[in-house]
């Protein structure tokens, strides 16, 4: 899809189709520079009759209306004026999408984004707006070779005052760079796992490298084995796949920049190992890879933007698979680290792949490190599916990523990271156990990783509950690259 500003009167532009916002009290949102007094009058009559409620998920197409030369006029409903908050606004773009799906029109001018969202301004309205528009027409049909769905390729031109022209142009620029990395991160999540293996996330690393300028390496399992990496290399055992260290570097700020480390999980596939899983919904178990994903899409906005920062993104990436050389219950490994671990479970792999990465972050001096990983069950059953787990060493890194989460509105809630929870970690026979029991899983899952980030400023988020949706709508959902972009890009300022 493409996306345009636009400043003219309504009389010097074209489209196929107009979309205006309108409240439950049938009050018809416009800019009185660019839609005259008479043609909404028009519309208000029409609405008078009562085909449309103007309540949130309601639409109205209209034809002929005097005034204004574009042929249809696609009214959205937005609910009560002083109730329109963020997510009743990206409801009423979904709504517009859903809508101009069923409708032959190709060029769509909007004024929806000039609505008065509570608490936020046109900016965060025009960025939305994209990332919403851009979600709602994204499919994955690479692989059909019947009934695929055919893609609407829209062109958005979008309104706005001259006064806030150079606004809405730098939130267009950055939104839809977003909308790009997080179509990314979808895509490499929603592909299959023998398409999607640590040796395909690797080549396209390089891609993003040679697109973007960004340093990419890819390291094999003899250099893996170098690095001393015991405990991811434990993980990969199982797997005829090769696993891969791909190591990216966005060094575009002062050689004095401390970089931000992004690391994320990157099973391609997760079996479970020999605690292997359950048979039901494990073609799921391709999502396991998304922390990943939501690197590489971070990368890609990045690099789209050309970020005047440095930032690093680290991902550890194989399988877990059961075979006569899988990591078995009851085996010890030592990490990168050199701590040692007892494997209780082989099914809470992710920790054993990400300590190793988050030691070898150490090596950047890194201002924050914050890992990204579809990690454990638990936060599912403690968080369900609308925000992700947050943890942290540092209370105002925390702070920062829940702020970011709000106003991308992908949002994490910050969990406990108690001292009293780590004792669910001992061992009999190494430094720590991989698992500390069904009580607070989550939380011990961090305490873990916290014992491999203590030389930094460390945030781990747990993307378990909202990397993607199951059942009619399955599909990745590309979180939280949202999240982590808006934290990076408050770092500018």
């Amino acid at each position: 899809m493409k996306f345009s500003i636009k400043t003219d009167a309504l009389d010097k532009q074209r489209s196929d189709v107009l979309v205006i916002g309108v409240y439950d009290s049938l009050k018809v949102v416009y800019d009185k520079s660019l839609l005259s007094a008479s043609s909404i009058s028009h519309i208000s009559t029409i609405l008078k009759h009562g085909d449309m409620s103007g309540k949130t998920g309601s639409s109205l197409i209209l034809y002929g209306i005097p005034g204004i030369k574009i042929p249809r006029i696609l009214l959205i409903g937005l609910g009560k004026e002083k109730e329109l908050d963020g997510n009743k606004y990206r409801s009423a773009i979904r709504t517009m999408m859903q809508t101009l799906k069923k409708m032959d029109a190709k060029t769509v001018l909007s004024h929806l984004q000039i609505v008065a969202v509570q608490e936020e301004n046109i900016a965060w309205n025009i960025e939305h707006f994209v990332n919403e528009a851009m979600d709602a027409n994204y499919e994955f049909s690479e692989l059909k070779t019947v009934n695929k769905k055919t893609k609407k390729d829209f062109e958005f031109f979008v309104t706005v005052d001259k006064k806030n022209q150079k606004v809405a142009e730098n939130a267009l620029k950055k939104s839809f760079a977003l909308a790009r990395g997080i179509e990314f991160t979808k895509t490499l999540g929603n592909l299959p796992p023998n398409i999607c293996t640590p040796t395909y996330l690797g080549k396209k690393a390089q891609e993003l490298g040679k697109d973007h300028g960004i340093k990419v390496e890819v390291l094999d399992q003899k250099q893996i084995e170098k690095l001393k990496m015991g405990s991811f290399l434990g993980v990969a055992k199982g797997s005829r796949q090769p696993p891969k260290f791909i190591v990216l570097q966005h060094n575009k700020g002062k050689k004095t920049q401390k970089p931000i480390v992004l690391v994320g999980k990157g099973i391609t596939f997760d079996a479970g190992g020999i605690s292997i899983k359950p048979a039901g919904d494990m073609d799921e178990m391709k999502y396991d890879m998304c922390g990943a994903a939501s690197v590489l899409g971070t990368f890609k906005t990045i690099g789209l933007l050309n970020l005047p920062m440095n930032i690093i993104g680290i991902i550890p990436t194989c399988e877990n698979l059961p075979d006569g050389l899988a990591l078995k219950p009851g085996d010890i490994l030592t990490s990168m680290s050199g701590q040692t671990i007892e494997v209780l479970n082989t099914d809470a792999e992710g920790r054993l792949i990400l300590c190793d990465a988050l030691t070898y972050a150490e090596r950047f001096n890194p201002e924050v490190v914050i890992d990204i990983a579809t990690l454990t069950g638990a936060c599912v059953i403690a968080l369900g599916h609308h925000a992700s787990g947050l943890y942290s060493n540092d209370d105002k890194l925390a702070k920062d990523l829940e702020s970011a989460g709000q106003i991308s509105m992908d949002r994490a809630w910050h969990m406990p990271l108690w001292e009293d929870y780590q004792s669910q970690l001992d061992s009999n026979f190494a430094d720590m156990a991989n698992i500390g029991g069904r009580a607070g899983g989550s939380i011990t899952a961090a305490c873990f990783l916290s014992r491999f980030a203590k030389k930094y400023k460390w945030a781990h988020l747990d993307i378990a509950g909202t990397a993607w949706k199951s059942g009619k709508a399955k599909g990745a959902t590309g979180r939280p690259v949202g999240l982590l972009m808006q934290y990076i890009l408050s770092k500018l300022h």
